[in-house]
């Protein structure tokens, strides 16, 4: 019982932090630019785990990794940091915080949706009732609830955000393959994505950051959208005498999410986005009642 509290406070701790990202960045990208935000913050990220492996000592699982997982790491971090930030930093510059963390939130439903060319499954006739329901928010979202009028507050952005639940869908399952630990994973991942994002950075913008909040900002960001917030989530999965005690718990942090949006970000919460988030998570939780739980990671 006593380890099973400790999953949940895991879990608990996991939920409120992923529940303030919207809001850290829309409120970074105020004082910096999307490639600054990505590298800065994938090499606090990297810093992170590498300090949390060296604090757990993990370090001598570095040296057991061979050329291939040196390899698929550097893959991997192509798709995650690399795409999926650029993309989701893009949909939080042209979208209200509200409207692009539901939309990234699809990402489970667009996992289905892979599983069926890459994993070779079966959609049943019940998945796709939850992928239309989810979708069905999706499009409550994305209009603003003017669903006669079919007008999006931005298309670019809408489906860039729907995009980048496509690219996290897709790095979950090649990640899903790799067998090693997850931390040694997840400083590979940051640190050969923070390579691959400084030549961009270099070119294409400035890596000075010119104001304390700018600084904060990718702090935040890095600590816990892209490091130790996976380590906490996966320790309470850990902790767990099963997944399914924990994992729905995750559903709470887009609600969450729209409370600290209104708070720190200010922005004035639309019945629309409250009902379209709804489906979109009915969907998700239809999905996991036949199919068994996804859980982020």
């Amino acid at each position: 019982m006593e380890t099973q509290r400790r999953a949940y406070l895991y879990a608990i701790a996991a939920v409120l932090l992923w529940a303030t990202v919207a809001s850290g960045i829309k409120i970074s990208l105020r004082y910096v630019d999307i490639l600054q935000l990505l590298f800065y913050a994938s090499v606090i990220s990297a810093a992170a785990i590498f300090l949390i492996l060296l604090l757990q000592g993990k370090l001598s699982l570095l040296k057991e990794c061979s050329r291939r997982d040196y390899l698929r790491s550097v893959l991997l971090s192509l798709l995650n940091p690399f795409l999926y930030y650029i993309v989701l930093f893009k949909a939080y510059s042209l979208l209200p915080a509200q409207e692009a963390q539901p939309l990234n939130y699809t990402w489970p439903i667009m996992l289905v949706l892979l599983s069926i060319p890459l994993l070779k499954q079966r959609v049943r006739i019940r998945s796709i009732l939850a992928i239309l329901i989810s979708f069905a928010g999706v499009i409550v979202i994305a209009t603003r609830g003017e669903l006669l009028e079919f007008r999006f507050t931005s298309l670019p952005g809408g489906t860039l955000a729907l995009s980048s639940s496509l690219i996290w869908a897709l790095f979950w399952i090649y990640n899903l393959r790799d067998k090693r630990d997850a931390a040694v994973k997840l400083f590979l991942i940051f640190a050969s994505g923070s390579l691959l994002i400084l030549p961009l950075a270099l070119l294409y913008s400035t890596l000075g950051i010119s104001s304390l909040s700018g600084f904060l900002g990718v702090g935040y960001v890095g600590l816990f959208e892209m490091g130790i917030t996976f380590v906490v989530w996966l320790k309470a999965l850990e902790l767990s005498s099963t997944t399914a005690r924990v994992s729905n718990l995750i559903y709470a942090a887009p609600f969450l999410s729209l409370l600290i949006i209104r708070s720190a970000v200010g922005e004035r919460i639309l019945l629309s986005t409250i009902v379209g988030l709804s489906l979109i998570v009915t969907g998700i939780l239809v999905q996991q009642r036949w199919n068994g739980p996804t859980v982020r990671g």
